[in-house]
């Protein structure tokens, strides 16, 4: 594989991801309060709510989930599940790479973030936040109204920022229907691209000024998709000078699938998007089993506790501690099956 053929994977994974971010930002906000306002009953409902409110691909339901226990609205446990069923923006990639296996993944990490953190407050007690929360309590604003079905936005102006996103997403279309990204060959994967594509368009020439700016271009091209780009760009380069300089890394990776477990577990103490993404790529080439990708991918939850680290040093690494002994244990359990 040339480094053409890398750019072209790059830009290929990166635009699959950006389409699916517009999609979920829509559907995250037209949502509302749902989420949240499930979450909060309690019981059981509170761990699976929040499980999911993680699962959610992207950063904004670890976000969502750390807000409410912050305000005192969510228990530690809950958090805990929501941190260990969330995969970041690394979910994007995954979904784009190994779709059948990512969706597997998913619902493991949703039960098995559901058990631990019911466990966990077992053990602990149900304890909440130990910080002071806010006075004002936890405001969940009113949904904004997203016109998708009635006169498109962009007739009224198209701005910068919307020219850019159609312009963008036009020519990504182009070039998988014409092959130049892609696979060649016609196939469910093409068709797929084509078709989120073609929404992602759609979402961006029909939505509200206001909500363009702030949602799909503030939040999502430019703060999460040069960074995507980035990574993948580099670790698909870094793997690819690997082999042309005959560095045998993924048989190394492969012939100690042990030490690769507890160098995914350690990685994914990194509050950041994108180391993680060194195993799912490694992952998709076949050179670590399914139990390294299942321990980094507990471990990790992209950059969704930075804003816990912000709040609180302590409940930030009582979160990450529980995780990694969690990764660790589920990993080992699959690894040692053959997994």
């Amino acid at each position: 594989m040339s480094l053409l053929a890398v750019l072209g994977d790059a830009l290929t994974i990166t635009g699959f991801v950006f389409a699916m971010m517009l999609i979920v930002e829509v559907v995250n906000v037209a949502s509302g309060g749902t989420f949240q306002r499930i979450v909060r009953r309690g019981g059981a409902v509170t761990y699976v709510g929040s499980g999911l409110l993680g699962s959610t691909p992207g950063c904004l339901g670890s976000f969502a989930a750390v807000a409410m226990y912050v305000h005192g609205a969510l228990p530690f446990g809950a958090l805990v599940s929501n941190m260990i069923a969330t995969s970041g923006d690394e979910a994007f990639v995954m979904l784009s790479l190994f779709p059948g296996k990512a969706v597997l993944l998913f619902t493991i990490l949703l039960v098995y973030g559901v058990v631990v953190g019911v466990v966990t407050d077992r053990i602990l007690g149900g304890r909440s936040y130990a910080g002071a929360c806010c006075p004002s309590g936890l405001a969940v604003h009113e949904t904004e109204q997203l016109r998708l079905f009635s006169r498109p936005a962009a007739l009224e102006g198209c701005s910068f920022p919307r020219a850019t996103l159609c312009l963008f997403l036009a020519l990504f279309t182009l070039a998988v229907a014409t092959g130049t990204l892609g696979p060649i060959e016609s196939s469910w994967i093409r068709l797929s691209l084509i078709a989120l594509a073609v929404i992602a368009f759609w979402i961006s020439f029909w939505v509200p000024e206001h909500f363009l700016e702030e949602h799909l271009w503030r939040h999502v091209a430019r703060e999460h998709l040069p960074r995507i780009f980035l990574w993948v760009l580099g670790i698909l380069v870094l793997l690819k000078l690997a082999e042309a300089g005959h560095v045998p890394l993924a048989g190394m990776v492969r012939d100690h699938p042990w030490a690769a477990l507890a160098a995914a577990g350690l990685i994914g103490l990194l509050p950041e998007s994108g180391p993680h993404l060194v195993f799912v790529t490694l992952f998709a080439q076949g050179a670590v089993p399914f139990s390294v990708l299942v321990a980094s991918s507990v471990v990790q939850d992209g950059h969704g506790a930075l804003p816990l680290l912000a709040e609180s040093r302590w409940e930030f690494f009582r979160v990450k501690a529980i995780s990694l002994v969690a990764g660790l244990a589920l990993g080992s359990v699959l690894l040692a099956a053959g997994l």
